[in-house]
């Protein structure tokens, strides 16, 4: 696991060569046919060599989502682990990792229009105009959704108005079930944040020059409304689908899409370090992979951080 711009790939393409491992992603836009350059997806040539498991699997009118993730991961662990060989999922998307290992409720289905009329409601009124519509029919709410998380707020909206029962209740009858399948976790981070944000940076303006707008032209194409699928809200798409639609000049774009990116990044590593028993590793650290390798392989030399960012954590070096 790690932010955009890690190193990620790269050290699942070392582990691939020195373990018997298969690689499984674990990313919500690298599913899609077609969203190749601003996902950072591996060349067509290095997918040969080093197949990876969920990408590529779907349309971008097709819907995937977490659960849909989760069912399949599982099935790959096993089938994988049952072959003799080392399962290694790889990837940014922190909900889909957290979702793998804390389960989801089973909840009654979504209603595209049901959620598109909380949308509309929620940019004329706000979060705080849900959050109170809700706490006065649910005054159990607040255990599960948070006023600020737009997400599990327009989830819970969404429930309530296709069921007609309170949230919480609805999250009471149907828990999630945790995995029961033992999980080593790994966090890639880099030490200092300003080669993060240079790579950050470096990465969309190539992404820029090889042709995201074409990309995302190509796309959408014959898509009456773009903005709705949920491929063209990931980070980088849909920065340049609102240029495409409402025009601006190329430089407010790349500015923005690594305004968003960086972003993205800090969500990623505040939602990692906010996990319990992850090992950290150092990509800046000359023995990163090796000691990733070693860990794996054998016993690994294990520190602990004294930088108080990472108190209480351990990492792997060589």
């Amino acid at each position: 696991m790690g932010p955009t711009a890690s190193g990620k790939t790269q050290i699942a393409l070392q582990l691939h060569d020195d373990l018997d491992v298969e690689l499984i992603s674990v990313d919500s836009s690298q599913v899609y046919r077609g969203m190749d350059i601003g996902t950072a997806k591996p060349a067509p040539s290095v997918l040969k060599r080093y197949p990876h498991h969920l990408i590529d699997i779907r349309d971008i009118r097709e819907p995937y989502n977490v659960a849909s993730f989760r069912r399949d991961a599982i099935s790959l662990i096993h089938s994988i682990a049952g072959r003799g060989r080392l399962p290694v999922l790889v990837g940014g998307t922190m909900f889909y990792f957290s979702a793998l290992e804390y389960g989801i409720s089973e909840l009654p289905g979504s209603d595209s229009a049901v959620r598109e009329e909380a949308k509309r409601e929620l940019s004329r009124k706000g979060n705080r105009h849900l959050y109170d519509f809700l706490t006065s029919v649910d005054p159990h709410l607040s255990g599960y959704v948070r006023a600020s998380d737009t997400q599990r707020l327009l989830r819970a909206v969404e429930l309530y108005r296709v069921s007609g029962h309170p949230p919480s209740r609805l999250f009471r009858q149907f828990p999630p079930k945790k995995l029961d399948i033992n999980l080593v976790k790994i966090a890639l981070f880099c030490s200092d944040r300003s080669i993060l944000h240079q790579r950050i940076a470096g990465r969309f303006r190539e992404m820029l020059e090889t042709g995201l707008i074409g990309e995302v032209e190509r796309l959408v194409q014959g898509v009456s409304r773009p903005e709705s699928l949920p491929a063209m809200r990931s980070v980088g798409y849909r920065q340049v689908l609102e240029y495409l639609q409402h025009g601006g000049r190329h430089r407010e774009l790349q500015e923005r899409g690594i305004v968003a990116t960086r972003r993205l990044a800090k969500r990623q590593l505040t939602w990692l370090r906010n996990q319990a028993n992850v090992i950290w590793l150092d990509t800046l650290h000359p023995g990163c992979a090796d000691g990733l390798r070693i860990f794996l392989r054998e016993h690994p030399l294990v520190i602990r951080f004294h930088d108080h960012r990472h108190s209480g954590r351990t990492a792997v070096c060589s």
